[in-house]
């Protein structure tokens, strides 16, 4: 069960997450939405047979992958991680997949023609990545579509996104709030002396959760999820 693959998130969220939901995990910079992200996903595939994609637009494999060692989370043999590089090398040209949107959907339907049912994880990292690569033309149109094939593909989904005052992306551009399933919110608290981390769940769409913020603490093997801020 998706709940129990970080330390205290069932304390948080008290029904399982369905298969098929797209998560949609954001806040500024220096959060550890990614570290949250490949932590679920990492502690998720060492408890099954299943198969998971990381997809990382902003940073190579080998960065990501010492940015996860650094944190104390382990890579599965189950999990594939690909990166910009590797996605536009797995297309002969840009004329056979022009836009970088259909190339990232081509990536996720091979490894569901390849691995089928067993393939059941999948996260991009980031969306801002993603925008920074593709028209953003008729962009909440494109984005529901592309929603609507991941869900077809009865994948649970994690799409990073940087919280949009901190970045370039204006907020609810490609609907993103709306069209997907959950959020996740990761934020800042400054204190006199210190800046602790927090998680919050504002949406979950069917699944019984608390809507309280809890402080996040990162440990020698990962993420958990702690106390509330404010009982």
């Amino acid at each position: 069960m998706l709940r129990y693959c970080l330390d205290g998130l069932e304390n948080v969220v008290f029904t399982d997450i369905p298969r098929g939901y797209i998560i949609l995990v954001t806040g500024p910079p220096g959060s550890f939405k990614t570290g949250l992200t490949f932590n679920i996903i990492s502690n998720y595939l060492k408890n099954t047979e299943e198969f998971g994609v990381y997809m990382t637009l902003e940073e190579s494999t080998e960065s990501h992958l010492r940015n996860m060692e650094s944190l104390g989370i382990d890579v599965p043999d189950n999990l594939l991680i690909t990166d910009y590089t590797d996605i536009r090398s797995r297309f002969e040209s840009d004329e056979d997949h022009p836009d970088f949107l259909d190339m990232v959907d081509g990536v996720i339907k091979y490894f569901k023609e390849k691995e089928g049912e067993r393939f059941s994880i999948f996260a991009l990292d980031s969306l801002g990545g993603l925008y920074a690569l593709i028209s953003t033309e008729n962009l909440r149109a494109r984005m529901f579509h592309f929603f609507k094939r991941l869900r077809d593909y009865n994948l649970y989904s994690f799409v990073i996104m940087e919280t949009p005052r901190f970045s370039n992306i204006v907020e609810g551009e490609g609907a993103e709030y709306f069209l997907t399933d959950g959020i996740i919110e990761l934020g800042m608290i400054e204190r006199e002396r210190d800046v602790r981390m927090y998680l919050q769940i504002p949406k979950l769409r069917a699944a019984y959760h608390s809507r309280k913020k809890y402080y996040v603490d990162v440990g020698d093997r990962g993420l958990s999820v702690l106390s509330p801020v404010y009982d």
